[in-house]
């Protein structure tokens, strides 16, 4: 599970669920004239609102959270993210008719005119699960909300193919070898010490060597919002998604885009590099 594609959207749906337990244990009712003394009942103390605002709120905001963090499960074919928006806006949409009828039908017996009203813990659930549906509606929409909840940490030094060559002879930095003459082996390109121009090779000009085409050197990498990333063979559907807060590593520059490596070995090509962060 990684904490670290978590968006800030996510932290809107986290808040609002710590919102709505912390209301579960605030009253449910509010009747006028009753002494300061008298115990109301919480959240806790009906079935219903428990059931339907309470537990589906927090289930709601639980199943989006970790879909989020585990795109690859799935239910009946949905990802958790979608059961979760059905949830937050069942438990809002739950909190709503409470707040109308808190007493839920009971008023209506006998003289109602004097029927309680919603409590506090009540009216603040309400408040939570609308945060709570529309933070986890607003996320896929609004770009502010897409951005990484925690900051990306310092990216490790990309050793599996950044590695220099061992020092030796032909590499730069290689110490010379002394020769027979007791100075410095020639190097590739000289001749030996004493040796006649043209001996045991041919007399012609020695020719320039070509400078090496540039070669690509990877880097790490973080995406600002989440970027499916493709199979290198061209398919057309995803096979992972880069999420922000992460670091990635980009291998090589393909035809179709920036070649990267996830953190569980998969390679694929990131067809849109616009607005990365390198390492």
């Amino acid at each position: 599970m990684n904490i670290r594609s978590l968006t800030r959207g996510d932290g809107v749906v986290i808040g609002a669920a710590v919102l709505l337990f912390v209301a579960s244990f605030l009253d449910l009712y509010s009747i006028d004239g009753i002494p300061d003394s008298y115990d109301l009942p919480s959240l806790w103390g009906s079935g219903p609102v428990l059931l339907s605002v309470v537990l589906a709120g927090i289930i709601g905001a639980a199943l989006v959270v970790v879909g989020r963090a585990m795109p690859e499960r799935k239910v009946v074919g949905l990802d958790l993210r979608q059961f979760g928006v059905a949830f937050t806006v069942f438990a809002a949409w739950s909190a709503l008719g409470n707040i109308f009828d808190p007493a839920g039908g009971y008023d209506n017996v006998g003289d109602s005119t004097n029927g309680p009203s919603a409590g506090t813990g009540l009216i603040l659930a309400l408040v939570a699960t609308l945060i709570l549906a529309g933070g986890a509606i607003a996320t896929p929409l609004v770009p502010a909300l897409q951005g990484a909840l925690l900051p990306a940490p310092k990216p490790p030094a990309p050793t599996p193919y950044g590695a220099q060559p061992p020092a030796g002879y032909g590499y730069p930095g290689a110490q010379q070898q002394p020769s027979a003459f007791g100075g410095p082996a020639p190097q590739p390109g000289q001749q030996p010490f004493g040796a006649q121009p043209g001996a045991g090779a041919g007399t012609g000009p020695v020719p320039a060597a070509q400078p090496p085409a540039p070669e690509f050197s990877p880097f790490w990498f973080a995406v600002p919002v989440p970027r499916p990333l493709y199979a290198e063979d061209g398919a057309p559907m995803p096979i992972a998604e880069l999420a922000p807060g992460t670091w990635y590593l980009a291998v090589e520059q393909g035809g179709q885009g920036l070649v990267a490596q996830t953190q569980d070995g998969r390679r694929g090509v990131l067809r849109d590099t616009s607005g990365i962060q390198r390492g």
